[in-house]
């Protein structure tokens, strides 16, 4: 039976996914060489240094680990610039209804992921509130597709990995949560999330039912 949910940050409760791209095509300019929203893909749900080592992979260019970590750090520089202006407005469509209706049906409502960032957003967008726990990239070791931030979700809301279910919006998400042992609902595109338990496009109109149907 489900008594939780872990809901992923970027693209799923608030439409950060944007500001991500605009940083790393940023970074890309700056390096010399294209990147596009196709590239970008490969990058939702993996951790900084490893989208810079995919980014790097993509034009080409190796560096030494000092500039490495410099390179990530003007990226996620120009990102909280982005995301610091955040408000109410960048909640994706039927979110804050949806978080209310589980709160309201009794649900345990944990924030899982890898974002250092997250409690930015969270507060920039007021939705702080309406997380029992919250898991991000300070609490954690392992980005996805290791479960650690799953796991950890659970272990706070005082729930068994089995009682949760995940709303992701990546496949490196979507494997963290089978890996968890836990159901998992793709935010998103059918073709994309095809190993999600169910997918639905957003969270407009979506009733706490479809807990029930899985």
């Amino acid at each position: 039976m489900i008594k939780g949910c872990i809901f992923d940050l970027d693209g799923v409760v608030v439409d950060t996914a944007k500001y991500h791209y605009l940083a790393w095509k940023r970074l890309a300019n700056e390096l010399g060489f294209e990147f596009t929203e196709h590239d970008n893909e490969r990058l939702k749900g993996v951790s900084r240094m490893k989208s810079l080592e995919i980014l790097l992979e993509i034009g080409k260019l190796s560096f030494d680990e000092d500039t490495k970590l410099k390179l990530a750090e003007k990226k996620n520089n120009w990102y909280v610039e982005y995301i610091s202006k955040m408000d109410e407005s960048e909640i994706l469509p039927g979110v804050k209804e949806f978080l209310s209706k589980l709160k309201e049906s009794g649900y345990k409502i944990a924030l899982g992921s890898v974002s250092k960032n997250a409690m930015i957003i969270l507060e920039n967008t007021n939705l702080k509130q309406y997380f029992d726990a919250i898991i991000d990239g300070n609490k954690v070791t392992k980005a996805k597709p290791d479960p650690e931030v799953f796991l950890k979700g659970a272990e706070e809301l005082n729930l068994k990995p089995e009682e949760c279910i995940v709303f992701e919006d990546a496949i490196a998400g979507i494997e963290a949560a089978r890996r968890a042992n836990m159901k998992v609902i793709g935010v998103g595109s059918k073709e994309i999330l095809k190993d999600a338990d169910m997918v639905i496009e957003g969270f407009k109109n979506v009733s706490v039912d479809i807990l029930k149907a899985l």
